[in-house]
């Protein structure tokens, strides 16, 4: 099999920014601000403090697009823009994990087949509940727990961007799933 180079579909858009061609940023914010945005909610979970990391991230991405290499694709790397902005504003915040000890690590689940109708209804409304159980989580908490189950990062990835232990990203984890499993019961997901 022969060995394919990866292209980034936005490289075109991307060199017009390099040249400050405003509809070229303006294409770049509409195709990836929603996933940005959703990804600072998730962990700052404050829609005023995810609207500004996102303002900022876009800012900063357009200001330093000279560091974009292009060795991954350009939303990786703002995401990793992004994600790094969410934390300094949760450490404005004075971000507190708490070292814990050691855990119990379960896998996540295997993803079920896409459901239809009233099963779909059903799944959204039990997905809205889980999303603001989420974001009732302590920002340590729903830090850990936005970074690995929902952004794909591993714990140590984790404990390298926040700055602490792998074995406490792991603790925070562990604790961030059993409170999201108690705030879920007391609304009726179980």
């Amino acid at each position: 099999m022969e060995a394919v180079a990866y292209i980034d579909i936005n490289a075109p858009l991307v060199e017009r920014c390099r040249l400050n061609d405003r509809q070229a940023q303006a294409e770049l914010y509409r195709r990836y601000a929603k996933a940005m945005f959703n990804a600072a909610l998730r962990i700052t979970g404050d829609y005023a403090e995810a609207e500004d990391v996102l303002q900022e991230s876009f800012l900063s991405a357009f200001r330093e697009l000279s560091s974009y290499k292009g060795d991954s694709s350009f939303g990786a790397w703002l995401k990793r823009i992004v994600v790094n902005k969410s934390i300094n504003c949760l450490r404005q915040r004075r971000l507190q994990l708490v070292p814990l000890e050691d855990f119990h690590h379960d896998a996540p689940a295997e993803p079920a087949a896409p459901p239809t109708g009233e099963e779909a209804d059903e799944q959204q409304y039990r997905a809205d509940v889980l999303r603001r159980c989420i974001q009732e989580l302590p920002d340590g908490y729903r830090v850990v727990l936005s970074l690995y189950l929902l952004e794909g990062y591993d714990h140590l990835e984790i404990a390298g961007i926040l700055g602490i232990t792998e074995s406490t990203s792991k603790s925070q984890y562990s604790r961030a799933r059993t409170r999201l499993r108690e705030l879920a019961q007391q609304r009726g997901l179980s």
